[in-house]
């Protein structure tokens, strides 16, 4: 029987698969050419809170991370969570810490409050460094 994962498992996991992509995505620009273009900047010429953080992903797996900080800083929130969910998906799977409790509504209300000011943080800072705001 599979277990239920919490979102902060799911999003430490998807981090570590940035991670990953992110320190190979230099070799598959380089020989291609290739890049990944935001579509709303492409359609609009206005960023997206996510623009800039393949660049900033690749920055910091890179150990560059002024560099990183400069192209989206919300890569380093994405990176502690990583730090610490990694763990703990591992420590979980070996039965050392018990599986999550289900949130509750007012935590669900808070946590989507708080990654609602999360991404528009980020794109008040996209916006400002494309001197649109």
């Amino acid at each position: 029987m599979s277990r239920q994962y919490s979102v902060p498992e799911r999003l430490g996991a998807f981090g570590l698969a940035v991670a990953g992509a992110a320190a190979a995505w230099p070799a598959v620009t380089t020989g291609t050419g290739l890049g990944l273009p935001c579509p709303l900047r492409w359609a609009t010429g206005v960023p997206c809170p996510a623009c800039g953080l393949t660049t900033a992903a690749v920055d910091l797996v890179h150990g560059h991370a002024l560099a990183a900080l400069g192209a989206n800083p919300a890569v380093f929130g994405l990176a502690l969570l990583t730090a610490v969910a990694v763990p703990l998906l591992a420590l979980r799977h070996l039965g050392v810490v018990r599986p999550p409790e289900p949130w509750s509504a007012k935590a669900r209300r808070r946590v989507a409050v708080t990654m609602l000011a999360a991404a528009t943080a980020s794109w008040l800072f996209q916006l400002h460094r494309a001197d649109l705001f």
